[in-house]
């Protein structure tokens, strides 16, 4: 105790001497991975255990980052409580990223729900990716056989919408079971009747999850789980992911029951064949587990259709809210493809209404803020050292509202497609479905959707506001959830003068 009393009450150097080991103690704690040799990225500076939240707004996260890229730059970095993490923003920063540094900010963070296509690494990633991209294309993704299951399944959605008789209703749901068909027509080989009690249940379950996944209280839960473990919207959205696993589960049973491996129906049938066959090879452990296979389809699945069918209600919300721009769509439809069912090839000579559907993608935004990655190395990027395991954001709405590659980034412009002689231009800043590695594997089949779907509305009805509501009394702020989409509002669909026999 005499030594502890003398070391106390040494002279001014030696409490100097403890105050600055008090100060690194602290730093070790607080900032462990603090290196005053290797410059980390700028940011906003972090409380104990909450970090920035409490700069964040977790109702519209991507705002929140948005704003902070204004004052820290295009790299920078940002505590989600204990979790450090780094935002690139602006589209030569996130193609440089994505693109030019692939390798090395290739991984995913992992989702607990389950490792396949999107949230797999390593072996396992590449095995997948490369399994589902061969038979996708195999069953018509992004070819002529997918456009032909588009094409049918048009003719139920027309009649779908007529059978409202121009009168106001939701276009969610009907949109929705019209997308989720074509994905089910590639995964399980066939399509469900809208009435489908338990497709209907599938869907909606799928696209409440991807809406819960976005809410604050989920957004907690990814960072304090021992804490908003009860929280409801955790709750609810892992009843749902359990139950549609429970409902795949058994659409693949009984497509296991009836398996011809010399006639595969779709995507499912392909993976249970391959699976076979490396059993019958003598191989006991492999990716291909009927897990695995769960897992892949529902991340298909639901990104197969929240993603469209959420663009697709932007884009018919846009119409009736700019009645002007809907009327040169439907000329240039009437004028040039007439009353025939419009084909994709028919892009080409539809270069304004292609310029809408890219504006609808690039405004509405749906998808702020991309599915984290992970570095897979210790990387210098831009003069900034970012350690190997750092979780990586990709802000894709710093891309598609960049003020320095867009004139009116705020504004729904199709101009921004389109050249002065009217023809449509491709444009770099153009990201939507992310890029590099991670790029979304379902664009080709989600562009064609798009552009088949959309035209063939707009071909057969006119969009406008139920009556008593003006064009401006329609509400384009989103509704809150992982990805970006319309409030809900009903819509009138009322039948053009000319219809296709």
């Amino acid at each position: 105790l005499a030594v502890m009393e003398n070391l106390f009450l040494q002279s001014p150097s030696t409490t100097a001497l403890l105050g600055t080991v008090g100060i690194l103690l602290v730093l070790y704690i607080f900032f462990p991975n603090f290196d005053h040799q290797r410059k980390e990225p700028p940011g906003p500076r972090p409380l104990p255990v909450v970090g920035n939240l409490l700069q964040l707004d977790l109702k519209s996260l991507h705002s929140s980052l948005y704003e902070l890229s204004k004052k820290y730059g295009s790299v920078f970095t940002v505590c989600f409580g204990p979790q450090k993490m780094v935002v690139l923003a602006g589209y030569k920063t996130v193609k440089q990223a994505l693109v030019n540094y692939g390798v090395e900010f290739g991984d995913r963070l992992i989702n607990p729900v389950g490792q396949a296509v999107l949230f797999a690494n390593g072996e396992l990633w590449k095995e997948m990716r490369r399994f589902a991209l061969s038979n996708l294309r195999d069953y018509g993704m992004g070819k002529k056989a997918a456009e032909e299951k588009i094409i049918e399944e048009i003719q139920y959605l027309l009649q779908e919408f007529e059978s409202h008789e121009g009168k106001p209703f939701s276009v969610t749901k009907s949109i929705n079971y019209a997308v989720s068909n074509i994905i089910s027509a590639i995964i399980y080989g066939s399509r469900f009747d809208y009435s489908d009690a338990q497709f209907q249940q599938m869907v909606n379950r799928a696209n409440e999850t991807i809406q819960l996944s976005g809410t604050p209280s989920v957004q907690l839960f990814n960072l304090y789980p021992w804490l908003f473990q009860w929280a409801r919207n955790k709750m609810q959205l892992c009843k749902n992911v359990a139950e549609n696993r429970k409902q795949m589960k058994l659409l693949i049973k009984r497509l296991q029951e009836t398996l011809n491996v010399e006639m595969c129906r779709g995507f499912v049938d392909s993976f249970l064949a391959h699976k076979r066959k490396l059993e019958d090879s003598g191989m006991t452990e492999s990716y291909y587990t009927i897990e695995i296979l769960v897992t892949t389809v529902g991340n298909l699945f639901a990104a197969g259709t929240d993603t469209t069918g959420t663009t697709l209600r932007w884009g018919l919300l846009f119409m009736a809210k700019y009645p002007h721009i809907q009327d040169q769509v439907q000329e240039e439809l009437s004028r040039v493809v007439g009353s025939r069912q419009v084909r994709a090839e028919d892009r080409m000579i539809l270069p304004f209404t292609d310029a809408v559907i890219h504006e609808t993608q690039r405004l509405a935004n749906i998808l702020p803020i991309a599915l984290p990655h992970v570095t897979t190395t210790d990387v210098t990027f831009q003069g900034f050292f970012i350690k190997k395991g750092t979780p990586v954001i990709p802000l894709l709405t710093s891309v598609l509202w960049d003020e320095t590659e867009w004139e009116k980034p705020q504004v729904f412009n199709p101009a921004h497609f389109l050249d002065k002689d009217g023809k449509f231009v491709k444009r770099d800043a153009f990201m939507p479905f992310s890029a590099g590695r991670r790029a979304c594997l379902g664009e080709s089949l989600a562009r064609m959707e798009l552009f088949l779907f959309f035209t063939s509305l707009l071909q057969r009805f006119r969009f406008t506001p139920p009556p008593g509501v003006k064009e401006e009394e329609l509400d384009l702020t989103p509704a809150l959830g992982f990805t970006l989409m319309p409030m809900p509002q009903d819509l009138c669909a009322v039948m053009q003068a000319v219809r296709r026999i």
